[in-house]
């Protein structure tokens, strides 16, 4: 949680943190736009999501959360705020959605993609279902929502072996995707 609300603050916060790596002029610069944002939290009731590969100024100064997508997810269930602004890629502020539909869920980068998720398709998942009828496919969490809308499961690797277990007991096979390039298993 970001205790820090003055420009001042923020500075001497991040030049504690970052004076090695990032140039001074810059850390003033970032501290006055974290400053500003974290008014803006407050005003607008937000609470703001920081996945651990945001900019490092940014990541140190203004998320009330930190870390991968599924804890950050987990985050955005439980929280009770009007917005959710989640700094990391398009399919975690998706999955924030999909656990909050009525609440305002943002990105700042629209841009802001993930090469795993985009490794499979909607398109791939329903290919998946006509090609091995009664199959269920199994996605990695760190997919898209029309993804997620065709699977059967979707699961972090760890929990991806409890899933195999559970479904092999109905079941002789999986597919699983993205991680085996939508092969079966």
């Amino acid at each position: 949680m970001i205790t820090e609300t003055s420009t001042e603050e923020i500075y001497e916060k991040l030049s504690r943190l970052l004076t090695d790596t990032v140039p001074d002029f810059e850390l003033r610069l970032k501290a006055e736009l974290a400053a500003e944002i974290n008014r803006l939290k407050i005003e607008k009731n937000a609470v703001i999501l920081g996945h651990n590969y945001m900019e490092p100024a940014l990541f140190h100064s203004i998320p009330d959360f930190v870390g991968d997508s599924l804890e950050l997810s987990r985050k955005a269930a439980e929280t009770d705020k009007d917005i959710i602004v989640f700094c990391g890629v398009k399919f975690m502020a998706e999955t924030a959605k999909i656990l909050n539909p009525t609440k305002k869920v943002l990105i700042p980068s629209e841009k802001a993609g993930c090469s795993l998720a985009a490794s499979i398709t909607a398109e791939d998942v329903r290919e998946l279902k006509r090609r091995f009828p009664g199959v269920p496919v199994v996605t990695y969490i760190n997919t898209y929502a029309d993804v997620k809308a065709f699977e059967c499961a979707n699961a972090t690797p760890k929990r991806r072996q409890v899933i195999d277990r559970d479904l092999s007991r109905n079941t002789k096979r999986t597919t699983v995707g993205p991680h085996t390039n939508g092969k079966g298993r």
